[in-house]
C-alpha cells in the first residue's frame, strides 16, 4: 500500500529540531486545537493578546484556525468566520454559506495547508529546521502562507509564483521570504512552476520542495480542520430544517476538496462539485488557456485530487467574478446592492470575498440552479482570501474600463441574477476516469510519479484514499510527543 504521508521517524534529527524550537520558544498546534481553539492552553491565548494577526510571532501558529476573532491585533477565538448569501443577491433560492479566509494570518487559509505539509517533516526529523530551506511552489497564497509559517518556525524559504499575480502578493513576500522566484505567465501557468522546481532540485542543495499539488498534508488539513468547522455550521443548518446538498470548491491545488470528502461521509447523498475557469476548462473539456481568477491554477489535475469522489465539474467565466469585484467594492455598486434588498451589514461584508471566492460563489449559484434547490436547501463554499489582496486589481479595472456608474452596477446585478446552467457536467464513471487519466501526463511523464500509484488511486480506492481520515490522529500524537520533547 502507498503511504500518503511518510511518518518514518529520524529520532536524532527530531531531537535536534525540538532543541531548536525550545531555544526559539516555538510550540506546535495540533489539528484538534486548530479546529477547536478552546483546547489551546490559556497561557498561549494570553500571549496572543499582545500579538497582531499578521505578526511574525511563533504563537500565531495557534491562529491557524477558522475561528479567529475578526480583529487585527490581540484577538481571541469564537465561532467560525463565514457569510450567508441570500436569494436577493444570488438569484437562487438555496442558502449559500461561504467560509471566510480573511482572518487567518496572511489573510488567507493557505497557512493551514502549508503548516500541514511542513509539520510532519519537522516532527519526524525528516526536515532539518536549522540547515534546510523550504521551497513553496504556488499560484499565490500557498507560497505566502508557506513563507509565513516557515518564518514562525525560524527556517528559511523560497517562494515560487507566476509573475502575473497581484502586486500585493509580491510586496508582502519581500518582507517574509528569503528568496522570491517569479515564473512566466499567470494563474494557469502551473507547469512553469514545476519546471522551476526541477531546476532547483538539480542546482541547489539543502532544500525541500513542498508542492501543494501533490502534498497530502494539504487535503488532510482541510479534512481535519475546514471539514470539522463546516460540519459544525451545517449541523446548525440541518437543525433548522434545511438539507445540505453539496460543497462547491475550486480545483486549484485540490486541497480544499478535503473538506468535501469529510462532508460526504457525514452527510450521505451530498455532492462535491469542482469549479474551474471556463477560459482554461481542463476538467470539463481537457482545455487550456489563460484566466483571471487568481489563486486557481489549471492545465493539469492535481495528484491529490480524488477524482472518483467528485460528482460534478462547473466552469466559471472569469468575467463574472471580475465584474462582481467592482459591484461589491465600488460606491455605486454598494448603492445598487441595497436597492435590490441587500442589507447594509451584508453589503459591507462582501469585501470578504476575494476573486477566487467570487468564482466559487458563482459556481455555487450554478450548482443550486442546476439541481433546482429550494429555500430548504443549503450549499457551502470557501473564500480563500479577501479584497485586501486585490486593491491593485480594482484600480487596474478603473483604468481599463473607466468610472463605475449606476448603469454598470445595474447590469452587474442582473448578470448575477442571470447566472445559468451552462458549462457544467455531472460526472459518470467514465467521465471521472477521463479526468483521472489526465494525471498521467503531468505526474508520471513530467514529475516522475509511479504509474502503479496512479492506478492505485483509481483501482484500489478503498485502501488509498481512505487513509486520509486516519492520518490526523497519527500526526497529532507525533506533535504532542514533539512538544513534550521541546519541554516548554
Amino acid at each position: 500500500m502507498f503511504n500518503l504521508i511518510d511518518l518514518t521517524l529520524n529520532k536524532q534529527q527530531r531531537s535536534k529540531n525540538a532543541a531548536s524550537c525550545r531555544e526559539k520558544g516555538i510550540i506546535l498546534p495540533t489539528y484538534e486545537q486548530m479546529k477547536d481553539p478552546t483546547k489551546i492552553p490559556d497561557k498561549y491565548k494570553n500571549e496572543l493578546k499582545n500579538v497582531g494577526l499578521w505578526d511574525i510571532h511563533p504563537r500565531n501558529l495557534f491562529r491557524i484556525s477558522w475561528k479567529n476573532e475578526p480583529v487585527a491585533k490581540g484577538g481571541g477565538f469564537g465561532k467560525a468566520n463565514y457569510v450567508v448569501l441570500p436569494p436577493e443577491l444570488t438569484g437562487c433560492k438555496a442558502r449559500i454559506i461561504a467560509l471566510v479566509g480573511k482572518y487567518f494570518p496572511t489573510g488567507a487559509h493557505k497557512v493551514g495547508a502549508s503548516y500541514s505539509c511542513l509539520a510532519p517533516r519537522l516532527i519526524t526529523g525528516q526536515f532539518d529546521v536549522d540547515k534546510e530551506k523550504v521551497v513553496w511552489p504556488s499560484t499565490g497564497n500557498y507560497c505566502r502562507g508557506g513563507a509565513y509559517v516557515a518564518a514562525l518556525l525560524s527556517c528559511e524559504s523560497i517562494a515560487i509564483l507566476p509573475e502575473g499575480m497581484s502586486k500585493e502578493r509580491f510586496e508582502w513576500l519581500k518582507k517574509v521570504a528569503g528568496e522570491i522566484i517569479a515564473t512566466p505567465g499567470c494563474e494557469s501557468n502551473v507547469k512553469e512552476i514545476f519546471d522551476k522546481c526541477w531546476e532547483l532540485r538539480n542546482t541547489r542543495t539543502n532544500i525541500q520542495i513542498y508542492n501543494q499539488f501533490e502534498e497530502f498534508g494539504n487535503p488532510l488539513w482541510h479534512y481535519e480542520v475546514t471539514g470539522s468547522v463546516a460540519e459544525e455550521i451545517l449541523a446548525e443548518e440541518t437543525k433548522a430544517g434545511r438539507t445540505f446538498r453539496g460543497a462547491i470548491l475550486s480545483s486549484g491545488s485540490a486541497g480544499t476538496l478535503g473538506m468535501a470528502y469529510r462532508l460526504k461521509e457525514k452527510f450521505p447523498g451530498s455532492k462535491l462539485a469542482v469549479a474551474e475557469a471556463l477560459q482554461c476548462s481542463t476538467l470539463l473539456d481537457n482545455g487550456f488557456g489563460d484566466h483571471r481568477i487568481e489563486g486557481i491554477g489549471d492545465k493539469h489535475v492535481p495528484w491529490i485530487h480524488d477524482v472518483k469522489n467528485t460528482d460534478m465539474v462547473i466552469a466559471v467565466d472569469d468575467e463574472v467574478p471580475v465584474r462582481m469585484l467592482r459591484l461589491f467594492n465600488e460606491k455605486k455598486g454598494q448603492e445598487s446592492l441595497k436597492k435590490y434588498g441587500i442589507s447594509d451589514d451584508l453589503a459591507n461584508k462582501l469585501n470578504l470575498l476575494g476573486i477566487s471566492g467570487m468564482g466559487n460563489v458563482t459556481a455555487a449559484i450554478k450548482f443550486a440552479k442546476y439541481y433546482e434547490l429550494t429555500e430548504k436547501d443549503v450549499v457551502i463554499t470557501i473564500c480563500t482570501d479577501s479584497m485586501e489582496l486585490y486593491g491593485s486589481r480594482l484600480e487596474e479595472l478603473r483604468q481599463e474600463r473607466g468610472e463605475y456608474k449606476e448603469a454598470n452596477a445595474e447590469r452587474d446585478m442582473q448578470m448575477i441574477q442571470d447566472i445559468g446552467r451552462d458549462s457544467m457536467q455531472e460526472l459518470s464513471y467514465y467521465d471521472k476516469k477521463r479526468v483521472h487519466n489526465l494525471k498521467y501526463y503531468t505526474w508520471v511523464e513530467q514529475q516522475q510519479r509511479d504509474v502503479k500509484e496512479l492506478n492505485a488511486q483509481w483501482y484500489d480506492w478503498n485502501n488509498y484514499w481512505t487513509q486520509i481520515p486516519t492520518l490526523g490522529k497519527k500526526v497529532d500524537e507525533l506533535i504532542k510527543e514533539f512538544n513534550a520533547e521541546i519541554g516548554l
